[in-house]
């Protein structure tokens, strides 16, 4: 085996490992779905804890200096003040999602996602689609519209994870940093926020976290971990393999959603939603063999 197919190798597995541990999430906070925590408090925990281990992180692999330099700009500050807000926001309404039995809404925003990111850089950053990629947003258009008719509301849970992670993912690309700095900067502009939160909480005699049982305790403070660690596992593969295959691991996430949202928190699709799924999930499909295509085309 030669050294190239082994980075490979391992650039598989730590993207498989990544997009795994992020499609099992629903389960890592199915605890917390028993304790009636409201999501804003576990956001305000979650914001706090993966502050403390990123920062330790940081100090473990010696790179506080890449966010001090940051600090310093004011430019890279505000992309990254804008970065914080869009990724906690998306925080929010992805915990918002589990703790409220919308597990398998919040999967079809994670299949929406590399759709959203080919419009905003269609009408944001003026780039051509091609006509695979313009048949997958027709039909995963035609999804939506299949889905908000019969309910009477768009599914706004499903949009707002894929808008808010796209635009995430834009913003980003204005100030580009490693992930363990990036999320380690970010954790630290909301912590004032979250704890000035908890601080009213614990003043209102509402603060949920001493009342948890040890298993929900525990999550609470893994937290940090269970965010951090996915996405050094990202950063990691990203460096390994081919944006094209990264993106179509990354289905691996909102395929063990879907999954845990029928199988574990019982939720379910009559005929009516399956087939707007079923559109979406067309579109996801022509996205994929027209990525495949153009790899292979690139490649030849």
């Amino acid at each position: 085996m030669n050294r190239q197919t082994s980075e490979t190798q391992k650039g598989i597995i730590g993207a498989l490992a990544c997009y795994l541990l992020w499609g099992a999430f629903p389960l890592f906070w199915y605890p917390i779905n028993q304790s009636d925590m409201p999501s804003m408090q576990v956001l305000a925990q979650r914001v706090a804890w993966s502050a403390v281990f990123a920062v330790a992180c940081m100090l473990v692999f010696k790179q506080t200096q890449t966010v001090w330099q940051a600090v310093r700009q004011p430019k890279i500050l505000l992309t990254f003040c804008a970065s914080s807000l869009l990724i906690g926001s998306n925080w929010l309404i992805y915990l918002w999602a589990i703790l409220n039995n919308h597990v398998v809404d919040a999967s079809l925003g994670y299949f929406l996602n590399p759709l959203v990111n080919v419009l905003i850089g269609f009408l944001v950053l003026h780039e051509k689609l091609n006509k695979m990629q313009a048949a997958s947003l027709i039909l995963a258009a035609s999804g939506i519209v299949w889905l908000a008719i019969p309910a009477g509301q768009i599914p706004w849970v499903a949009l707002s994870l894929a808008a808010s992670f796209s635009l995430y993912a834009l913003i980003r690309k204005l100030a580009p940093m490693p992930a363990l700095a990036g999320l380690t900067l970010e954790t630290l502009l909301l912590l004032p926020f979250a704890l000035a939160y908890l601080g009213y909480c614990a003043w209102q005699n509402q603060l949920y976290f001493g009342q948890l049982n040890s298993l929900q305790t525990s999550i609470i403070v893994l937290s940090g971990v269970a965010t951090t660690i996915p996405l050094l596992l990202f950063a990691s593969s990203a460096k390994r393999i081919s944006l094209s295959l990264l993106g179509m691991l990354q289905y691996v996430s909102p395929t063990l959603q879907f999954a845990l949202g029928l199988m574990l928190f019982g939720e379910t699709l009559n005929a009516s939603r399956l087939a707007g799924y079923g559109l979406v999930w067309c579109g996801v499909a022509v996205f994929l063999w027209g990525t495949w295509l153009a790899g292979r085309k690139a490649s030849s």
